[in-house]
């Protein structure tokens, strides 16, 4: 039942503090006021959007308002604008937890660790804000662990991300500018686009999936964890679109300039970009890695 937490909400949630029997106390956290504002989406199915400032002590932003609207609607049917959540500061860990088809979170600002953790279909950007005198490529963003155990949806990040980017993640897409240590370690599904370097140990134990990572200064070699995957430049018109797709949508969502760049000269900085392909994954995917264009000009 959605009204007791919304009467909640509406009883001032910044100084009220509830306990269950047999519970610790908890403060209520920023969701309970978004499902407070977001009621007409939830209850009556209409569109809003929402903006709210955020800090690091926000943790798990979204998780409630997720849990409420697979509880009133099939999710997967949803625009994934329905309910649009804009936040401008620093969130706290766990940014768009579980995060469902049909909420979209804007983050103007940066965020700690396992952003996107578990996400089933909801759509997560994050952006410097407009002030910034930071260059995005070459700052750190999100923190560590971000998409850990994704399953659907999107992650579009203009600046780095830290350690362990991805890892396990399943079936979620993202793009962002650079990664630590550890990126895409045991990833089983999904498209990862990375805009820069990444740390030792990349695509460790990954064995599904995709990722495509900008390398001009060909380090990716001696970074990439071998054991599990194959390296080569892009050489297939399919893999090429999807590619450029996705960077296309970063712009649009984040108004990156390292993607306004690279797009601009694309067919200059094309070759400079390497698809790593799970071993396992060649015999099963539905397109060629090389179009037998390529195949004649390497003969």
């Amino acid at each position: 039942d959605l009204n007791p937490i919304l009467a909640r909400a509406d009883n001032g949630f910044h100084a009220n503090i509830y306990s269950l029997d047999g519970r610790n106390e908890v403060v209520p956290a920023l969701d309970e006021q978004m499902l407070a504002d977001a009621k007409d989406a939830i209850i009556k199915g209409e569109k809003v959007q929402l903006a709210y400032s955020v800090r690091n002590t926000h943790r798990s932003v979204g998780a409630r308002l997720s849990s409420m609207l697979t509880r009133h609607f099939d999710t997967d049917n949803l625009p994934q604008d329905h309910l649009t959540i804009r936040l401008r500061g620093t969130a706290g860990q766990s940014l768009g937890v579980f995060l469902v088809r049909g909420i979209k979170i804007e983050l103007l600002g940066d965020a700690n660790d396992y952003v996107g953790k578990g996400l089933s279909g909801g759509l997560i950007t994050v952006r410097p804000r407009p002030s910034s005198v930071l260059v995005p490529h070459e700052n750190t963003i999100i923190g560590n662990t971000v998409l850990y155990g994704a399953t659907s949806g999107e992650l579009f990040a203009s600046g780095q991300a830290g350690e362990r980017f991805a890892v396990r993640n399943s079936g979620a897409n993202a793009v962002i500018e650079g990664c630590g240590s550890n990126g895409c370690e045991y990833m089983t599904g999904g498209v990862v686009v990375i805009l820069g370097s990444v740390g030792d140990n990349f695509a460790a134990g990954m064995t599904g999936g995709m990722a495509y990572v900008y390398d001009p200064e060909d380090h990716l070699e001696h970074r990439v964890n071998h054991d599990n995957v194959l390296l080569q430049t892009v050489q297939s018109s399919h893999w090429e679109s999807q590619l450029k797709s996705l960077i296309e949508r970063h712009l649009h969502l984040t108004e990156s300039p390292k993607a306004r760049d690279i797009l601009i000269n694309w067919l200059h900085e094309l070759p400079h970009f390497k698809q790593v392909i799970p071993k396992e994954m060649v015999a099963r995917l539905a397109h060629p890695l090389i179009d037998e264009e390529s195949r004649a000009i390497r003969c």
